[in-house]
Protein backbone atom coordinates (compact mmCIF):
# COMPACT_ATOMS: atom_id res chain seq x y z
CA UNK A 1 0.00 0.00 0.00
CA UNK A 2 1.11 3.20 -0.87
CA UNK A 3 0.19 6.87 0.49
CA UNK A 4 2.01 10.51 -0.35
CA UNK A 5 1.12 13.62 0.52
CA UNK A 6 2.02 17.33 -0.05
CA UNK A 7 2.13 20.42 2.56
CA UNK A 8 3.04 23.85 1.90
CA UNK A 9 6.19 24.87 4.65
CA UNK A 10 4.43 28.47 4.81
CA UNK A 11 1.36 26.55 5.57
CA UNK A 12 3.22 25.03 8.73
CA UNK A 13 5.37 28.21 9.33
CA UNK A 14 2.11 30.47 9.53
CA UNK A 15 0.34 28.20 12.08
CA UNK A 16 3.82 27.82 14.14
CA UNK A 17 3.94 31.68 14.11
CA UNK A 18 0.01 32.12 15.49
CA UNK A 19 -0.11 28.85 17.53
CA UNK A 20 3.59 28.90 18.93
CA UNK A 21 4.75 24.96 20.09
CA UNK A 22 0.73 24.26 20.37
CA UNK A 23 0.85 23.75 16.70
CA UNK A 24 3.25 21.47 16.26
CA UNK A 25 1.44 19.26 19.45
CA UNK A 26 -1.70 19.08 17.35
CA UNK A 27 0.02 16.27 15.30
CA UNK A 28 3.52 15.33 17.03
CA UNK A 29 4.74 13.74 20.11
CA UNK A 30 7.04 15.45 22.03
CA UNK A 31 9.86 13.20 21.04
CA UNK A 32 8.92 14.18 17.69
CA UNK A 33 9.28 17.47 18.22
CA UNK A 34 12.53 17.12 19.84
CA UNK A 35 13.86 16.10 15.97
CA UNK A 36 12.40 19.57 14.13
CA UNK A 37 14.86 21.57 13.52
CA UNK A 38 12.96 23.77 11.12
CA UNK A 39 9.41 24.72 9.07
CA UNK A 40 10.52 22.51 6.72
CA UNK A 41 11.34 19.59 8.59
CA UNK A 42 7.69 20.09 10.75
CA UNK A 43 5.86 20.00 7.40
CA UNK A 44 7.76 16.98 6.24
CA UNK A 45 6.30 15.25 9.58
CA UNK A 46 2.99 16.54 8.72
CA UNK A 47 3.14 15.31 5.32
CA UNK A 48 4.73 11.92 5.93
CA UNK A 49 1.80 11.18 8.76
CA UNK A 50 -0.84 11.50 6.04
CA UNK A 51 0.70 10.15 3.59
CA UNK A 52 1.18 7.13 6.30
CA UNK A 53 -2.35 7.14 6.92
CA UNK A 54 -3.09 6.93 3.25
CA UNK A 55 -1.00 3.97 2.53
CA UNK A 56 -3.16 2.27 5.04
CA UNK A 57 -6.62 3.28 3.42
CA UNK A 58 -7.57 5.24 6.63
CA UNK A 59 -6.47 9.29 6.28
CA UNK A 60 -5.97 10.63 10.07
CA UNK A 61 -9.24 9.33 11.61
CA UNK A 62 -10.58 8.24 14.72
CA UNK A 63 -8.99 4.56 13.22
CA UNK A 64 -5.46 6.21 12.64
CA UNK A 65 -4.87 9.72 14.47
CA UNK A 66 -1.98 11.37 14.39
CA UNK A 67 -0.43 9.76 17.50
CA UNK A 68 -0.88 6.52 16.16
CA UNK A 69 2.62 7.06 13.78
CA UNK A 70 5.34 7.94 15.43
CA UNK A 71 8.18 9.63 12.97
CA UNK A 72 12.20 8.66 13.96
CA UNK A 73 14.93 9.53 12.32
CA UNK A 74 18.03 6.79 11.63
CA UNK A 75 21.80 7.23 12.62
CA UNK A 76 22.18 8.69 8.91
CA UNK A 77 18.84 11.44 9.38
CA UNK A 78 17.28 9.33 7.44
CA UNK A 79 13.31 8.86 8.23
CA UNK A 80 11.39 5.92 9.25
CA UNK A 81 8.21 5.16 11.21
CA UNK A 82 6.77 3.14 13.82
CA UNK A 83 3.02 2.27 14.21
CA UNK A 84 0.39 1.89 17.42
CA UNK A 85 0.42 -1.28 17.96
CA UNK A 86 -3.10 -1.17 17.41
CA UNK A 87 -2.73 -0.57 13.38
CA UNK A 88 0.17 -3.58 13.43
CA UNK A 89 -2.27 -5.85 14.53
CA UNK A 90 -5.24 -4.27 12.57
CA UNK A 91 -3.06 -5.05 9.54
CA UNK A 92 -0.90 -7.34 10.22
CA UNK A 93 2.02 -4.80 9.06
CA UNK A 94 5.15 -6.57 8.30
CA UNK A 95 7.26 -3.84 6.67
CA UNK A 96 7.37 0.36 6.13
CA UNK A 97 9.44 2.72 4.12
CA UNK A 98 9.71 6.04 4.50
CA UNK A 99 11.12 9.33 2.12
CA UNK A 100 10.41 13.14 2.65
CA UNK A 101 11.80 15.52 0.73
CA UNK A 102 11.70 20.13 0.23
CA UNK A 103 12.00 21.58 -2.33
CA UNK A 104 10.12 25.04 -3.85
CA UNK A 105 8.31 25.64 -0.31
CA UNK A 106 6.77 22.22 0.02
CA UNK A 107 7.07 19.29 1.95
CA UNK A 108 6.51 15.72 0.41
CA UNK A 109 6.31 12.47 1.71
CA UNK A 110 5.81 9.07 0.35
CA UNK A 111 4.91 5.97 2.65
CA UNK A 112 5.03 2.22 1.96
CA UNK A 113 3.38 0.06 4.50
CA UNK A 114 3.32 -3.65 4.05
CA UNK A 115 0.84 -6.13 5.22
CA UNK A 116 -1.22 -9.10 5.49
CA UNK A 117 -4.37 -7.41 5.53
CA UNK A 118 -6.10 -4.30 4.01
CA UNK A 119 -8.29 -2.12 4.27
CA UNK A 120 -9.02 -2.23 0.00
CA UNK A 121 -9.78 -5.71 -0.64
CA UNK A 122 -10.29 -6.49 -4.28
CA UNK A 123 -14.23 -8.34 -3.90
CA UNK A 124 -14.77 -11.18 -6.48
Amino acid sequence: MIGIDIVSIERIQKLQERFGDKALQKYLSQEEILLVKNDSTAAGFYAAKEAISKALGLGISSECSFFDIQIHKDALNAPYFTLSQKLIDAYAITGTALSITHEGGFAIAVAVVEGKKSTRQLSH
